[in-house]
């Protein structure tokens, strides 16, 4: 992100302006306030519209990656911007999701535009004995069933790659790759 004195953007606070009686006639002294005007001019525009740079819809497309730092929202540059903004507006929503189906079918379907179905076994095992083994079978595999929604045909690398990311770190996942939506047992 770089920020540059703009020589055509005036400034709404000229520093010449604000300079006592004395110096208000002397040449020199206007000059040189003018030339800082021109500098300081980007800083003050910046800080008079703080608000919209805060804000993922308004900001600046180079400010926009480094927002996304400060929410840790993960954006490919290769993403067009709509979805990179959204992406950043709605990082601390996705955060408190994170882990949860839920929150992994939503960010498949923003990140990559493709409909998913998670097929998570039961996850809840405990024993009335302390330090006894698990009752039960360990839970296997959780599968990931995606298909197209409003993108073209799947990327299943890229996929696998988010649902990696995403997914917690002792929760094994399989990525299968649909035509179209499962058939629904029973209907």
């Amino acid at each position: 992100m770089t920020r540059a004195a703009l020589p055509e953007l005036p400034s709404r606070h000229p520093l010449g302006d604000l300079l006592p009686a004395l110096y208000a006639a002397d040449d020199f002294a206007q000059r040189f306030t003018a030339g800082l005007d021109a500098v300081l001019s980007a800083v003050l525009s910046t800080l008079d519209n703080l608000a919209a740079y805060l804000d993922p819809a308004l900001a600046p497309e180079d400010f926009l990656a480094w927002l996304s730092s400060w929410v840790a929202a993960g954006l490919d540059p290769a993403w067009p911007e709509p979805l990179r903004r959204a992406l950043v507006r709605r990082a601390v929503e996705l955060h408190r999701r994170r882990g949860t189906v839920r929150g992994l079918v939503e960010r498949l379907e923003l990140s990559l535009g493709v409909r998913a179905e998670v097929a998570d076994g039961p996850g809840v095992r405990w024993s009335g004995e302390p330090d006894a083994p698990l009752p039960g079978p360990a839970v296997g595999v959780v599968v990931v069933r995606v298909w197209p929604g409003s993108s073209a045909p799947v990327d299943r690398e890229r996929v696998e790659a988010l649902v990696g990311a995403v997914c917690p770190v002792h929760v094994r996942c399989a990525v299968e790759v649909l035509d179209g939506p499962p058939a629904r047992e029973g209907g």
